[in-house]
């Protein structure tokens, strides 16, 4: 499964630049900083281990509370981190609702079938370049890297004039990945043949597909840029932006189909793609762009340039094993789709719809992880691993309460839910069916997705290689391709979304073992037991709301009666089971407000 998943462009830009100011923690400068350090894409060595002595017995269970002492420099806070997963929350419910869109106007138009599997195999190229280019591969690599260059920035202050780290690292590194985004925008273009050949070799209309793939190759250069600007907003702690980036694109995806479908057909949506990356830049430019002129003097970059590339040289293997990871990670879409083309047109179809509706769960849990990650690789930068370690910790178990919750919602309301999604146009009642079944199968394996997507991050915030991620991802994806071309001649579609699970669900599993000394040292079996009897809850949950949702009346009434049962079930179950984090919100929602307390006391 693959992650897409207010905008500043135009007339929104002002409102895009108050949106960053409300979640600004610090306040801003125009002083040039110091530094005599080169800026580096990862921490100095050191021959002292990171501390990894056990905590103390009165410490809090994870994902309860947040340690004391929080330092400024490297923590923002729960105020500021609250505030920021609201905005970017916000922004990819906008955007994840959009694709939504996109996929009802996708389905009303040209429906489940031959059409519609040849974008889907031209799709996969945005897809990978998301994952690599924005959401996983550039940020795992890049925000550490700006993480460590404005921490070297902040210890450089005041110690007079100097090339500015950050404005260093950009100089160093953007020409150079700008030049590869290119040479590989192009060689996707002119190999676009042997692409769909080798995804979908079954394909009934393979000319098409090509088509679709040459048109959305563009994404290799646009996505690249667009995710340089995201990891180095994040690492800046301006989250409106990068955000927002899939609110244009899945708009404009919308308004080439309703545009452009009659004359180009389904190549109206690939036109939507080249464009929708196009404008993905162009919200973000201008507010890096304005990080960037505020910080320094205008000639420090330019002579940092030298010990930026020695840098950069020195941290290939960094970049390697991040991209690798990525790539191997989306590499589950093309099994899937390699193994769909054999089976009946529309099989494509259903799974990208099913995956489609299920990862919503996933995105939003991981919201607060992409709120969090700068501030893990910032703790770890200063040698705060404590406070990196609890912050994780908090972050597994709160995106587990979230995902899991999602995960119940979905089985219990799957068949209503793509019913009152998509069943409309070319869209069946058999699409429908087909559809619902894959998707409470993919549910299965969305706590592995979220956890692979929190323990990545946290494997890759210590800003150096490590191999552990792709190792892990590597035995997922030959478990995911072993049980697909097992399953697959007997149970079709519904062997591929299971093998989905079985494989990411063993990735997550050794990535939370994998965690240690050289990473981020967690306490393993505390993590592991609140995610346990939050799994057992989402089970109870899901069955009750499946009973009443199918007890009830039209689509619209029974996704929201069984989303209500799930959820009122899942604080009971969870309430029951002795869940701390599920208790501490529970408690937190019965307090008494601030306004009432004050009444009672005026008594």
């Amino acid at each position: 499964m693959t992650t897409l998943p207010g905008t500043e462009a135009g007339a929104g830009a002002e409102a895009g630049a108050e949106a960053e100011a409300e979640v600004d923690p610090t306040p801003r400068t125009d002083a040039p900083s110091d530094t005599t350090a080169p800026p580096t894409t990862a921490p100095p060595d050191t021959t002292t281990p990171p501390d990894t002595t056990a905590p103390p017995a009165s410490a809090p269970p994870p994902g309860t509370a947040p340690p004391p002492g929080t330092d400024p420099a490297t923590d923002p806070g729960n105020a500021f981190l609250a505030k920021a997963a609201v905005v970017t929350a916000v922004l990819t419910v906008a955007g994840s609702l959009l694709g939504l869109v996109r996929d009802q106007v996708l389905a009303h138009f040209f429906g489940a079938g031959s059409a519609t599997d040849a974008f889907l195999v031209a799709w996969t190229v945005p897809e990978m370049a998301a994952t690599l280019l924005i959401e996983d591969g550039l940020a795992f690599f890049l925000v550490p890297a700006f993480s460590l260059a404005l921490a070297r920035r902040a210890a450089a202050e005041g110690s007079g004039s100097g090339p500015d780290p950050v404005r260093a690292l950009v100089a160093a590194s953007l020409p150079r990945m700008t030049l590869w985004f290119v040479g590989a925008c192009l060689a996707l273009i002119a190999a676009a043949p042997l692409l769909v050949a080798a995804l979908a070799p079954g394909l009934p209309d393979p000319g098409l597909a090509v088509d679709c793939t040459r048109l959305t190759a563009t994404c290799a250069l646009s996505f690249g840029l667009a995710g340089y600007c995201s990891a180095a907003l994040r690492a800046h702690q301006r989250f409106a932006a990068p955000a927002a980036v899939y609110v244009v694109y899945n708009t404009v995806i919308i308004a080439a189909l309703f545009l452009l479908a009659a004359p180009l057909g389904v190549r109206a949506a690939a036109v939507g793609v080249a464009l929708g990356g196009v404008l993905m830049v162009v919200v973000q430019a201008p507010f890096l762009w304005r990080e960037l002129r505020l910080r320094g003097a205008a000639g420090a970059a330019g002579r940092a340039v030298a010990r930026g590339e020695q840098a950069v040289r020195l941290e290939t293997a960094v970049i390697w094993t991040v991209l690798l990871f990525a790539l191997c990670r989306q590499s589950q879409v093309l099994i899937e789709r390699f193994l769909a083309s054999s089976l009946p047109a529309g099989a494509i179809s259903h799974l990208n719809y099913a995956q489609k509706v299920a990862q919503m769960p996933m995105v939003l849990s991981l919201m607060l992880c992409t709120v969090t990650f700068p501030v893990v690789a910032r703790a770890l930068a200063a040698g705060e691993t404590e406070r990196a370690r609890d912050r994780v910790e908090r972050d597994l178990v709160l995106a587990g309460c979230v995902v899991l919750y999602g995960a119940a919602a979905i089985v219990a309301v799957a068949p209503d839910l793509v019913h009152l999604l998509f069943q409309r146009g070319a869209f069946t009642a058999a699409d429908t069916s087909a559809t619902a079944a894959v998707m409470r199968v993919y549910a299965i394996g969305l706590l592995g997705h979220t956890l692979v997507g929190a323990l990545a991050r946290a494997h890759f915030s210590v800003g150096r290689a490590t191999w552990e991620p792709l190792a892990a991802m590597g035995i997922g994806i030959l478990t995911t391709a072993g049980i697909g071309f097992l399953t697959v001649g007997t149970w079709g579609v519904y062997g591929i979304a299971g093998a989905n699970a079985a494989g990411i669900c063993v990735t997550a599993v050794l990535l939370l073992h994998a965690l240690g000394p050289r990473a981020i040292p967690l306490r393993t079996r505390a993590v592991a037991g609140q995610l346990g009897r939050l799994t057992l809850a989402a089970a109870c949950s899901a069955g009750l709301g499946a009973w009443c949702a199918h007890h009830v009346g039209p689509p619209p009434v029974a996704v929201v009666t069984g989303g209500l049962v799930v959820g009122v079930s899942f604080l009971a179950a969870g309430w029951a089971l002795r869940v701390p984090a599920l208790r501490a919100a529970t408690a937190r929602l019965s307090a008494p407000s601030p306004a009432t307390r004050k009444r009672r006391h005026d008594r």
